[in-house]
């Protein structure tokens, strides 16, 4: 096949120029590319080497967070007066926080609890090289909210300075570690916050928190003795028939209220009946003698029959008038009536207003006579029996005044010794003492422990807080100190109270702020952060 010359020219020259356009516009789009990864990959580094971190120019105080590059450390420690380090504090190579540099030295400080007892461990370096320090060129302050500076001391232990004193929990303080080198001391200074309750003054004054100042006070001092409710045995009777019979009814129950004069229970007796028999002889025998000395004083009067015969007729109704007399007097004294329509019937009656407290009678028992069938006291009136060791037998006199209180609900009763016993008992070496209790709701139940307060003088406390401040944590006495962010949980050793105020023993020094009324709420809070603490 032949082809024509002239086209086989043409048609080449047309697709040179199609190959050219292709090759051209390939080419301007890689320029493009290059151009703008060339422009996003170098902006970058020279970012870097202008400022070190690409944010940093958002933080006003050249915080870095983070991992920390170089030897710049932690730029805003001198921004901090406390030099405190937060959550993102530079670490040493032991795992502890870096307090800074100065003069070539770096301290790192470690709360350590190894072993279960929090103490402090530093490393002196130059250069990230350990540096020689003695026991003696290294010391520490710690200046917990409202306690005096505490003072450490540290020991050399396996390349590291190890505090001599433990540091007790909680964690809040800001403190100071400080080098001896031979060109003056250098301090570096460190803060921790565990436990700090943060509150705002608007959050205080809606939580409804008083703030108040610890300082010296007197203190009531009294004497708590144990002790117990008992009836009271003068308003006590143990009910007896004083006759034997058969029990007929029972009237009342255990536990029943009663009042004087009401019947209890009803017995057939016969010696009821025989002494009510003797009565009614006694009466009918009266009427006979009276009769005849009416009759013989008559005759006496008309000169019939001799004085004699008046005289031994008036004998002889006196007489009879001693039986009657007699025989009532017996019914009385067993509490039999002297007039009943069934000779043996014996009403037990109750001697006084009270509660029936035991019963030991039932219908158809044969009772005897001296038998206790009813208990009844008036529960209106209690004692409160105390046992006084012989040492506080000064402080317990009649007619002194006392509180009683019980644990088992919210009751308190004042009252006067009544009785101080004169021995001392054998097994407990021990005296009875006896306070009468007004008990117009008989809360005060017999068999009750109580505590027995006896007022004992006045003494002053060189630093006190009122009762109510005082918060129990982790089995620890605490108060809640006023900080600048809020309040601070400080542990204390009590001492004495009278239940207004309360001693502080240590712990706490004069005229720290602390919380009073409305303590609790500060403790739901602290509680609540102690929930996520982790050493």
């Amino acid at each position: 096949m032949k082809f024509n010359q002239n086209t086989s020219e043409g048609a080449r020259a047309s697709l040179g120029k199609k190959q050219m356009i292709a090759i051209a516009v390939v080419l301007a789009l890689g320029a493009v590319g290059t151009f703008s990864i060339l422009r996003m990959g170098g902006s970058a580094p020279a970012s870097e080497k202008s400022e070190g971190h690409g944010e940093a120019k958002g933080h006003g105080d050249d915080e870095h967070h983070g991992e920390a590059k170089g030897d710049k450390g932690h730029k805003d420690a001198d921004s901090h007066g406390d030099g405190e380090h937060h959550e993102d504090a530079q670490k040493g190579a032991n795992g502890g926080d870096i307090l800074g540099e100065q003069k070539g030295l770096t301290v790192e400080m470690l709360l350590s609890e190894d072993g279960g007892a929090p103490r402090i461990k530093l490393w002196v370096t130059n250069a990230g090289k350990p540096v020689k320090v003695t026991a003696e060129q290294v010391a520490a302050q710690l200046e917990r909210p409202g306690q005096d500076p505490e003072k450490i001391s540290f020991a050399l232990q396996g390349g590291a300075l190890v505090s001599a004193q433990n540091i007790e929990e909680p964690h809040l303080f800001k403190g100071t570690v400080s080098v001896q080198t031979g060109g003056g001391p250098l301090s570096f200074n460190f803060a921790k916050d565990e436990g700090a309750v943060a509150m705002t003054a608007e959050q205080i004054q809606a939580a409804g928190v008083s703030i108040d100042k610890s300082g010296p006070a007197k203190i009531r001092t009294a004497l708590q003795l144990p002790g117990e409710i008992a009836f009271n045995e003068d308003k006590t009777a143990h009910v007896v028939p004083r006759v034997g019979g058969v029990v007929e009814s029972v009237a009342v129950s255990l536990g029943q209220q009663v009042t004087k004069g009401q019947v209890l229970a009803v017995i057939n007796s016969s010696s009821v009946s025989d002494q009510r028999s003797e009565l009614q002889a006694a009466q009918k025998r009266l009427q006979l003698t009276r009769a005849t000395y009416e009759r013989e004083k008559q005759l006496f009067e008309q000169r019939i029959s001799p004085q004699q015969d008046v005289q031994q007729a008036e004998q002889a109704m006196r007489e009879s008038e001693i039986a009657v007399a007699n025989a009532r007097q017996k019914l009385n004294a067993i509490g039999a009536s002297a007039d009943s329509s069934a000779l043996n019937r014996f009403e037990l009656r109750a001697p006084f207003n009270g509660v029936i407290v035991e019963k030991h009678i039932a219908l158809g028992e044969q009772v005897r006579e001296d038998v206790n069938v009813f208990t009844i006291s008036d529960l209106r009136s209690v004692w409160a029996q105390i046992n006084v060791p012989a040492s506080s037998l000064p402080q317990v006199r009649i007619g002194e005044n006392v509180t009683i209180k019980t644990t088992a609900f919210e009751q308190t009763a004042v009252g006067k010794v009544a009785y101080v016993g004169a021995l001392i008992g054998e097994q407990t070496r021990t005296a009875q003492a006896r306070v009468v209790v007004d008990n117009p709701q008989t809360a005060w139940r017999p068999g009750l422990f109580v505590n027995v307060e006896v007022a004992a003088g006045e003494t002053d406390a060189p630093v006190t807080v009122t009762a109510d401040a005082v918060q129990t944590m982790e089995g620890k006495s605490i108060v809640f100190v006023r900080t600048a962010s809020g309040f601070a949980p400080v542990p204390i050793e009590l001492g004495r109270s009278d239940g207004k105020r309360t001693e502080v023993k240590s712990g706490l020094k004069a005229g720290a702020q602390y919380a009073t009324s409305g303590a609790f709420v500060i403790k739901s809070e602290a509680g609540k952060a102690s929930a996520t603490h982790a050493h």
